[in-house]
């Protein structure tokens, strides 16, 4: 009895305690739905503020990442220390020592003058410029000096015209090239030096040039605009491991100048609304390398002059001996590479290998026009790639633009031997175009290892008038009749036809 009756208790406490956890449970389960009623009527009830305030978080958190990305950044630029500048003189002077001060607002002009004085009184020496934005008016150097700009060193031109030096015409021009008269001088200059060397761990020299190219498409100046960095009548310059910037004109000017190295810089302006920003232009120049470099301009890439019309003609020093290698150009003003307008001093044993031209206007060009004389002979174009260039190859023979009315129109250039070979592209409108005159024939061009994908589906895109030459082996896309075709062991396969006219339709 006693057995059972615990039994039954047992029972009913355990029944008592089953029905205790299930009210319980339903207890809990109305709770949590309660609540979970309750943060959904909360979130749509407040939904906006909840949305806003999930937008502000994301934005904080957005800033900080940025912020924390700049602090790093700033981090790397400055605090980790830049490389030991090397000595490359014996004798070693710093701008700073000068006075000069590098927060982009003090003029800096009598620290480097007074630099390159005692370089020059020493007989040569290395002038370095440390980490910091030096404004600065042109200045001159001298001799037997070394330029140095650090890491993160800048040298600012002064962008108001009132410092800028006037000089005279360049005497193979006798014009101004932008205005009859005195042209502008360059930010920095040299005449009769021997021994100069620009150079660095990619410091850069920054011409300002927005302002000279607004006010020279607003005709508001009233000479030459002035190149940024221009040597003449020297020998033995070194220009490297540099970034050159927003010149007001040309860049690089070397003129009439002997065994001339640029190599490793990257020239830069904006690719539209920079007049006449040419990169690198060779002027009457004598054994001139330029190689391994990049150069995105508003206008050719790089330019091989030698004069101007009958200026050009009576000054008589050609451009010669010029290898131009492993260089990338960019231009959708002009050119990559080009020869000429001004041309009349002579240009010749030119060599221009594995140049990228990439979303430019031209690739390489030649031009000239009556008046020019002078010649453009033994060219080499070799292992040349195009990409989405609109005109691969142009030659030119009435680029007439002149200096004045003195010019000989019975001075007519001559045009011989060029040579191209290697070429590859891809997205190009026009692959060839070579447009010689009764006046002005383009003899003895030969074409080999051409293959370049078109982008232009009309008739003529390989395009010749005046030309006489000849293709080796097959190229593409298809030749022009005006050439001789010849297989790949120099036989004679094909002669050209005597027609020299084109229904063009495009203007290169």
């Amino acid at each position: 009895m006693h057995h059972e009756s615990l039994k039954t208790n047992h029972h009913s406490n355990h029944q008592s305690m089953t029905l205790k956890h299930k009210h319980q449970s339903m207890s809990d389960h109305h709770k949590t739905h309660d609540y979970k009623r309750s943060v959904t009527q909360f979130i749509f009830t407040h939904q906006i503020l909840l949305t806003l305030l999930w937008t502000v978080g994301f934005l904080l958190i957005f800033i900080w990442q940025r912020s924390a990305v700049d602090r790093v950044l700033e981090y790397r630029r400055w605090a980790i220390p830049s490389r030991p500048i090397p000595k490359l003189r014996p004798f070693v002077l710093d701008l700073r020592d000068f006075g000069a001060v590098g927060d982009g607002f003090t003029l800096n002009t009598a620290s480097f003058e007074a630099a390159i004085k005692e370089i020059k009184r020493r007989g040569g020496g290395q002038l370095n410029v440390p980490p910091g934005n030096w404004l600065t008016a042109p200045f001159n150097l001298t001799s037997h000096m070394t330029l140095f700009l650090a890491h993160n060193s800048v040298i600012l031109g002064v962008d108001d015209e009132k410092y800028w030096t006037l000089m005279p015409p360049l005497p193979s021009y006798g014009y101004g090239r932008e205005y009859p008269g005195p042209r502008y001088g360059s930010l920095i200059h040299g005449q009769n030096l021997n021994d100069v060397v620009i150079t660095g761990h990619n410091g850069t020299i920054n011409g300002q040039g927005q302002t000279w190219w607004k006010k020279h498409r607003e005709k508001l100046l009233k000479h030459t605009r002035g190149p940024l960095v221009q040597i003449m009548w020297s020998s033995n310059i070194k220009i490297t491991d540099i970034t050159l910037r927003d010149s007001p004109f040309w860049t690089v000017h070397p003129y009439d100048c002997k065994n001339v190295i640029i190599r490793n810089v990257t020239i830069l302006t904006p690719l539209s609304d920079a007049p006449n920003t040419d990169g690198i232009d060779p002027d009457s120049c004598e054994n001139l390398v330029i190689e391994d470099s990049y150069i995105s301009v508003g206008d050719d890439g790089i330019a091989i002059k030698s004069g101007w019309d009958q200026y050009g003609i009576a000054y008589g020093q050609p451009s010669t001996n010029i290898l131009i290698r492993n260089v990338t150009a960019r231009s959708t003003v002009s050119a990559g590479v080009s020869i000429g307008s001004e041309m009349s001093g002579g240009v010749s044993n030119i060599t221009v290998e594995n140049l990228l031209v990439w979303n430019s206007k031209r690739a390489v060009r030649i031009k000239t026009a009556p008046g020019r004389g002078g010649y453009v002979k033994n060219i080499t174009f070799r292992n040349i790639t195009l990409d989405n260039v609109r005109v691969g190859i142009v030659i030119k023979t009435d680029y007439n633009e002149h200096a004045d009315e003195g010019y000989d129109r019975n001075a007519l250039p001559v045009i011989d031997n060029i040579s191209f070979s290697g070429i590859r592209g891809q997205g190009v409108r026009v692959p060839v175009r070579i447009y010689g005159s009764r006046e002005i024939p383009v003899s003895n061009v030969t074409f080999k290892d051409l293959l370049v994908g078109i982008s232009y589906k009309k008739k003529h895109i390989f395009q010749c008038s005046f030309v006489q030459g000849r293709v080796i082996g097959k190229i593409f896309p298809s030749p022009c009749e005006n050439l001789d075709i010849y297989d790949d062991e120099g036989r004679l396969v094909k002669q050209a036809t005597s027609d020299n006219s084109v229904d063009a339709d495009y203007d290169a």
